[in-house]
């Protein structure tokens, strides 16, 4: 029974005699199963107190960079944003530094500014390139943690990576498509960036799982368009112009309204549209039926997830910082969460 508490401590919050503990903390014979959990329970009142303790008064300062469309980075803000006051006796406090387009030399430069000016850790979606990589290395060098959301850095020395199971995204999404949809069309896949690694794995996955499900099924790609609307909605007008048997979009990387009207413009239809988080455009989209599942996972809890890691790190909190990755969750226009509003 590991603790770091004195006997006298324990038998104080059990209500116990000290030697009465003793006997449970060396595991003598002669003790009741229920005196066992009343130490037990002892230890992990402590332990709760004891971390109460090391956060009254504490405050942290903690940096949100990402590069996302504003739908996303908005979302992933208000979260955080949400899930701060509950790590409370501490103080945390962030800071945003959100950008649409992507640009390896403008995340080094504002990663490089979060390690000049101090920060407690940060909170990161960035490309998978190796400026970034080192200059997440060289911000772990300099004693500020960071953790990856939604797609991971793996080359770096960041502390570890929140946010959804890729790989099983990937292959739900594949699954849905091969249900839904199970002619022999294409299927049109959009991501953000070629680079994000969370992406790549994603459509590595979906790619994998549609050819056992689906083997006559060809995957057409479109990348590298930020998942903004504009050049979302030119590259799927000339994904359509050239491939006329797409019937079916597996959405990575968003720019799903550009999406839908590029498809409308062309007079044609999508039998399955599959997509990725419940942001406000998405949210409107699925309770109109006009894209049919979003993928979607808790971003509060994944906020809550990060800052929890990143005071693990400081020692604020007990335990071990470790990735574990979020469920994936299928929502469909009647069970989305109540959370987003009335259904």
């Amino acid at each position: 029974m590991p603790h770091r508490h004195k006997v006298r401590e324990i038998a104080q919050q059990s209500g116990l005699s000290a030697a009465t503990v003793d006997r449970v903390l060396h595991g003598r014979p002669g003790v009741r199963a229920a005196t066992v959990a009343e130490v037990e329970r002892a230890i992990e009142e402590l332990d709760r107190q004891a971390t109460q303790l090391r956060l009254v008064g504490r405050t942290f300062l903690l940096d949100l960079v990402m590069q996302a469309p504003a739908r996303f980075s908005s979302a992933v803000r208000d979260a955080m944003e949400a899930e701060l006051p509950g790590l409370r006796p501490a103080v945390v406090r962030s800071r945003f530094h959100l950008r649409e387009e992507a640009d390896a030399g403008a995340m080094v430069a504002t990663l490089r500014d979060v390690r000049r000016r101090r920060s407690h850790g940060v909170v990161l979606k960035a490309p998978d390139h190796p400026d970034v990589a080192a200059e997440v290395t060289a911000l772990a060098d300099s004693g500020v943690p960071v953790v990856t959301l939604v797609t991971d850095v793996p080359g770096s020395r960041r502390l570890a990576y929140v946010g959804i199971d890729n790989d099983a995204a990937g292959r739900t999404a594949a699954y849905l498509v091969a249900l839904g949809s199970p002619g022999p069309g294409a299927v049109l896949v959009t991501l953000s960036r070629s680079d994000f690694r969370g992406e790549e794995q994603r459509v590595g996955a979906f790619v994998d799982a549609l050819g056992t499900l689906a083997p006559g099924r060809r995957v057409v790609d479109l990348t590298d368009t930020d998942g903004l609307d504009p050049t979302t909605g030119a590259g799927v007008r000339a994904a359509l112009a050239g491939h006329p048997d797409v019937d079916a979009v597996y959405s990575v990387g968003g720019g799903n309204r550009a999406t839908l009207d590029a498809f409308a413009d062309a007079g044609r239809t999508i039998g399955t549209f599959v997509a990725h988080d419940l942001d406000a455009d998405n949210t409107e989209l699925l309770r109109t039926r006009r894209i049919h599942h979003v993928l979607h996972h808790d971003l509060r809890a994944d906020a809550r997830h990060a800052c929890r890691l990143i005071l693990q790190h400081h020692g604020a909190l007990p335990g071990a910082p470790t990735s574990v990755p979020s469920q994936v969750q299928v929502v469909t226009p009647f069970n989305v969460p109540r959370a987003f509003g009335p259904r």
